[in-house]
């Protein structure tokens, strides 16, 4: 007899889920987005970098890449109010980690954009969704990105600003960028939800950090259907 799919693991754990999350897990599925993704150079602040996680999440971002360059990210349960549990973090910690996370990114499709005053950066407002699937970059509150990151990126973009003070907080920085970049995609017929295989992925992954002891009863499941029955206790 074959294992069991990843359907019939979903269907099992789906036993232990309450239907109330099961119900908030698929609404919240049909929000999600790869479209865009967001990527953080060497954010030295946990409650900072634990700030964007939130700010991704809620605006529906399910990925999010940590360049730990001199800083390792380290989660500030407080401020993240567990957003990270719904997230897919990729770290990069070589040598030069900005090189890989680009290099990552743009083997998935993205176009590299780095958020940056510079004159020649594009303003949110004039930012085109429309030629593919984006990786915003955003670097530390005093020195942005490094120029080595801002030199790999193909657009670069530029937030509005109209004070003397010439940086925003960077998780003000994300929201701002993605208060105004998330809702047009909505908008549009451009294919930004995750496909159904992607939908499954995640629902598999969240009912199991969801679910207390999974691995055992997953270890259960499996000998059971290997010996033609089933278990859902």
């Amino acid at each position: 007899m074959t294992a069991p799919t990843r359907a019939d693991l979903i269907a099992f754990l789906a036993g232990y889920v309450t239907e109330n999350k099961q119900t908030q897990i698929a609404r919240v599925l049909d929000h999600r987005t790869r479209y865009v993704t967001v990527a953080l150079e060497d954010i030295y602040q946990p409650h900072n970098a634990s700030a964007v996680l939130r700010t991704c999440e809620c605006f529906g971002v399910q990925d999010v890449h940590l360049m730990e360059g001199r800083n390792r990210y380290r989660p500030n349960p407080g401020v993240s109010m567990g957003a990270s549990h719904w997230l897919t973090l990729n770290r990069y910690n070589q040598e030069e980690p900005n090189e890989a996370c680009v290099s990552a990114l743009r083997s998935r499709g993205y176009r590299i954009v780095a958020t940056t005053p510079a004159g020649d950066a594009v303003e949110l407002d004039r930012f085109s969704t429309e030629r593919g699937p984006f990786a915003l970059l955003f670097g530390t509150e005093e020195a942005g990105l490094r120029p080595e990151t801002i030199a790999l990126a193909d657009e670069h973009l530029r937030l509005p600003m109209f004070g003397f003070t010439r940086s925003y907080n960077v998780s003000v920085s994300v929201a701002i960028a993605l208060a105004a970049l998330v809702p047009l995609l909505h908008r549009s017929s451009l294919p930004w939800e995750l496909t159904p295989h992607e939908k499954e992925d995640l629902t598999l992954t969240w009912y199991r950090r969801i679910v207390r002891r999974h691995q055992d009863l997953e270890e259960r499941f499996v000998a059971d259907w290997a010996a033609g029955g089933s278990s859902n206790s």
